[in-house]
């Protein structure tokens, strides 16, 4: 082995450590949140931890890629790094909520500056016939970072303090850091260019309304109210703007050329679904495990494993096969993995085995393990140095966007069935005692659902089983409109050559 493929070798051990923390930042966080409130207080403000950070890191990823490709991926990367280990060292010592909120939103900066850039600084230093593979691995541990999250989360947790969900990172971050610093050798090509503030500022702004507007809409208040009108009303003027400021400048933050591209257009179609239908997947799987089987948060966790194998699986098959076959051929396999394994799911109740669920979830995991390494890559196909930066970070932003609304569409189909159901069964009954629709709390419980009567008990799980079993029906409406992205995506393949990019 040669001195340079030893150093590729550290700077990939480097950009997987990098991603694998960004990543699983908001999953490790929310297994913690419980102890946090129970610490700092605040249960009427919790939802600006985990909004703050997200709202951060969608804002940041298109201008971190545009600011990549004019000045550079390492100095971003590592301002990405250092930042993110800052904002990690800060919200350990948060004393309330209001101080963790904006210490997340730090966090969420340097997240902005890791996930698109580390995808493209693969494009710059492998040569093509190794690409795939290579973001395969990093597409792996993205798709990890979901399950890997909560069940660390909840260990450190429960075994340390949830102070050390976020030290967790300084270690890790800090061998990153290391790593980068000493074997990345950037070639330098830059090229003078003119930021474009206007975009840049308009696309904060509207990201920031849109995200508040969901998360607290339905919640912190209702639809209709002036606050929700309000923050949807700025979304649409400022994303207007943003659309007008981007037409008008010379180096845009999002380039719209780039959608004239069949496969470029459709991959971010393509990010968008995936990222919107996967979340309900991580989120609704450990809800029907502790609801309907009466399983622990650890259990819970630990049942995801194999919708985790499946999506590893997925994400190396699709990097090795880039080399081999069109990108369109390799996601027929994906979308049609994943539209049996959701309609499968679409199936469970009470009465699924855990095996057949095992079997389920590796099916849909390893459907949806074909985005994360194939869809960077198709994103910056024969894209130049100079907008791969932009190219990845837009494809991180839809799917990232997708996360976003996904939790709010399905979070809220969910929610109306399951009260519609147990005001349906349980709100004329007379012998419901305590455990009403308003307490169901009590039946991830371990102690107190021994104590709810079993045929409450029966209609509760029941209830759960259907709105969970129907929400997964609904996924299968954006897994249709993808099958129509796939078709679009072209007959373009990843060129193998022998010559790289950059040394």
């Amino acid at each position: 082995m040669t001195t340079e493929q030893t150093h590729l070798r550290f700077v990939l051990a480097g950009l997987l450590l990098a991603i694998l923390m960004a990543a699983m930042d908001n999953t490790i966080v929310a297994t913690a949140l419980g102890s946090i409130l129970a610490d700092l207080g605040g249960v009427d403000s919790y939802i600006w931890i985990t909004s703050a950070y997200a709202v951060a890191v969608l804002a940041g990823m298109p201008i971190f890629g545009k600011l990549s490709d004019m000045y550079g991926r390492k100095r971003f990367f590592i301002f990405g790094l250092f930042v993110f280990l800052i904002g990690s060292a800060l919200c350990g010592i948060a004393q309330s909520i209001p101080q963790l909120a904006v210490y997340r939103a730090v966090q969420g900066i340097g997240g902005g500056a890791l996930m698109p850039i580390a995808f493209t600084i693969v494009f710059d230093v492998f040569p093509p016939e190794k690409r795939g593979k290579m973001t395969g691995m990093l597409g792996a541990v993205f798709g990890a970072s979901s399950v890997i999250g909560p069940l660390l989360g909840a260990f450190i947790t429960d075994t340390i303090s949830w102070h050390w969900v976020f030290y967790v990172n300084i270690p890790i971050g800090l061998v990153a850091l290391f790593l980068i610093l000493r074997f990345y050798k950037e070639t330098p090509k830059h090229t003078k260019q003119k930021i474009d503030w206007t975009g840049a500022v308009t696309l904060v702004i509207a990201v920031v309304s849109l995200m508040f507007a969901l998360e607290l809409g339905g919640k912190e208040f209702a639809w209709t109210s002036w606050q929700s009108i309000l923050l949807f009303g700025s979304f649409t003027v400022f994303i207007l703007l943003f659309l007008w400021a981007e037409t008008k400048a010379e180096e845009p933050i999002i380039s719209f050329w780039m959608f004239r591209n069949r496969l470029f257009a459709s991959s971010q179609v393509l990010a968008f679904l995936y990222g919107a239908t996967f979340v309900g997947l991580t989120i609704f799987i450990p809800i029907f495990v502790q609801a309907v089987y009466g399983g622990s948060a650890t259990n819970a966790g630990i049942i995801l494993m194999p919708m985790l194998l499946g999506s590893v699986a997925g994400s190396a098959f699709a990097g090795i096969m880039q080399a081999k076959m069109p990108y369109r051929r390799i996601m027929w396999i994906s979308v049609i993995a994943y539209a049996i394994g959701m309609a499968f799911m679409s199936t469970i109740s009470p009465e699924t085995s855990r095996l057949l669920l095992t079997i389920y979830m590796v099916i849909v995991g390893f459907g949806v393990g074909f985005s994360f390494s194939l869809l960077p890559s198709a994103s910056v196909h024969k894209m130049d140095y100079r907008h791969r930066g932009s190219a990845n970070a837009t494809n991180s932003f839809f799917r990232s966007l997708g996360l976003a609304l996904g939790i709010t569409v399905f979070g809220s189909i969910q929610t109306k069935l399951l009260t519609s159901e147990l005001d349906d069964k349980l709100g004329g009954s007379e012998n419901t005692g305590a455990f009403g629709v308003d307490n169901l709390q009590t039946i991830f419980q371990s102690d107190q659902r021994a104590q709810i009567p079993a045929n409450i008990l029966d209609i509760i799980a029941h209830a759960m089983s259907h709105s969970i079993a129907a929400t997964f029906s609904w996924s299968l409406i954006p897994i249709a409109i993808a099958f129509i992205a796939v078709f679009y995506m072209g007959n373009e393949q990843l060129q193998v050559e022998k010559k790289k990019v950059m040394e």
